[in-house]
């Protein structure tokens, strides 16, 4: 039973709530803010996400070996992959109201950590979520209710053109996967909390 209750909380991810054209205009009004603090807020992002989720450093070969907040904080390499991951979602966030072009963004996205880092899908769902948390602490003003249900419909907009991606290279994930039970179940946990 709990297998079919996460199987059924991944399918309510996979399919994206329609963002109205005035949610569309409060997401890029608040990440215009987040956006002018680019490099910071994403190696935030990216220090709570790799200290809240070890195993996901096993993607990444030149910090991988990093424990310290404070060391990954100053390492280049990290930085250069925040600003990577930021300027993805400002990608998405610019080209909003042209869903072909977010669709295609999102498909190289995809493709590349599904082919090239074979990196779990449901990362991407943990990383949304990780984003979605820092910003509403960092910008607790600009983060009202109303904003943070526009970017719930983002995050579910993000998470289904990935995983399509996935589907699309034919991604099967393996019985001797490296994914740790705790990352299964805070993602299983994240669906429940997108409802």
């Amino acid at each position: 039973m709990e297998k079919v209750q996460g199987e059924m909380e991944i399918e309510r991810w996979e399919r994206s709530e329609e963002i109205s054209d005035a949610e569309k205009k409060v997401i890029q009004e608040t990440w215009s803010r987040v956006y002018a603090n680019c490099e910071d807020v994403g190696v935030s992002i990216l220090i709570r996400f790799f200290v809240n989720f070890p195993s996901a450093k096993q993607y990444f070969s030149q910090f991988k070996h990093m424990e310290d907040p404070l060391e990954m904080e100053r390492s280049l390499q990290l930085r250069k992959h925040a600003r990577r991951v930021m300027g993805a979602i400002n990608s998405v966030v610019e080209n909003i109201y042209d869903s072909e072009k977010v669709s295609s963004v999102l498909a190289l996205v995809g493709k590349a950590h599904a082919i090239k880092h074979k990196v779990e899908p449901v990362y991407f769902k943990i990383l949304i979520g990780v984003i979605l948390e820092v910003l509403a602490e960092e910008y607790t003003n600009e983060f009202t209710p109303e904003v943070q249900k526009a970017w719930a419909k983002m995050k579910s907009l993000i998470y289904t053109h990935v995983i399509a991606a996935y589907k699309e290279v034919g991604w099967v994930q393996y019985p001797n996967s490296t994914m740790n039970p705790q990352v299964t179940a805070v993602a299983a946990a994240a669906g429940a909390a997108a409802k």
